[in-house]
């Protein structure tokens, strides 16, 4: 039992690269889970994690443990959430991933249906641009656009197609020229996206009468959440391209003006995936059958 609970330990510390988020979710001082782990090299002979002041990282060995028990707990954990199956109300916690927009418009709305008539299942949402390995990190499910999604995952819809909204202020134009095409948007002060998955600055995908253009614009700023972005387009500061979804209700109201509205057409929405090889939990089948698209 001691070895078990020293690797879950190790394991905690492995994913998160943090004694001390580690320590959060185990609830534990990060104190005594360091000296957990010290303990579990010690018995081993090897050392699992290279410790700097700024950040924790397994070691070769440590990489190769650390993909040997990941599987072997999520299993565990699995089977003793299906093992709600025999309480009147399935419980549990599930975990997910998923990118700032399809947290706010799919996720939240049907929690706010879901919840009350759960009151055993708990959520947690952790919002992350990166295409995360949701096995190794320990999720239950990701969220993403259906072509990023691994061939091994079981992919579900859960939302209509998307479009996107090229968008800035009417102050903004007024100091500056609608733009007619894309390659306009290049005198444009653009209000910037930068994305994990991407690397760069990421490009701005149009498309009219099957040609495709890929924008790169500059600007003075960038950001990684769709709030600031929409908050800068609304202060004047640049032209934003953003879910339309996002934009409609100040494109209404007149507080944004929406141009290239020709060159934005409809493209496949989000789809929730989890691992085909892994028992779903009851919790995580009822979620799923809540969260599924099914038109309309």
């Amino acid at each position: 039992m001691e070895n078990l609970n020293d690797l879950v330990a190790f394991g905690a510390v492995a994913r998160e690269r943090s004694f001390t988020r580690a320590a959060a979710k185990l609830r534990v001082s990060p104190s005594a889970l360091s000296q957990t782990v010290r303990n579990l090299e010690e018995r081993l002979g090897i050392r699992l994690l290279t410790r700097t002041t700024r950040s924790v990282a397994p070691t070769e060995a440590g990489k190769r443990l650390l993909r040997t028990i990941t599987p072997r707990f999520d299993e565990i954990e699995a089977e003793l959430a299906a093992l709600s199956e025999f309480r009147d109300k399935p419980a549990g916690t599930v975990r997910i991933t998923a990118g700032e927009h399809p947290a706010i418009s799919v996720l939240q709305p049907a929690l706010k249906r879901f919840l009350p008539d759960h009151p055993d299942i708990n959520v947690e949402i952790i919002i992350d641009y990166g295409l995360t390995d949701i096995v190794a990190a320990g999720y239950d499910a990701g969220v993403r656009m259906g072509e990023q999604v691994a061939k091994d995952m079981i992919a579900v819809p859960i939302g209509p197609q998307l479009r996107m909204a090229v968008v800035a202020s009417p102050g903004y134009f007024e100091r500056h020229p609608r733009p007619e095409t894309p390659q306009d948007l290049t005198a444009h002060k653009c209000i910037n996206i930068r994305l994990p998955t991407y690397g760069g600055v990421f490009s701005w995908g149009l498309e009219k009468d099957g040609r495709e253009v890929k924008v790169r614009g500059e600007g003075q700023l960038v950001f990684n959440s769709l709030s600031m972005r929409l908050s800068s387009a609304l202060d004047g500061l640049g032209v934003a391209y953003m879910p339309e979804d996002q934009a409609l209700p100040h494109i209404v109201d007149g507080r944004l003006v929406r141009v290239l509205e020709d060159w934005c057409p409809s493209f496949p929405g989000y789809h929730l995936y989890y691992p085909s090889r892994r028992q779903q939990s009851p919790a995580l089948a009822l979620l799923v059958d809540v969260l599924r698209y099914r038109g309309g």
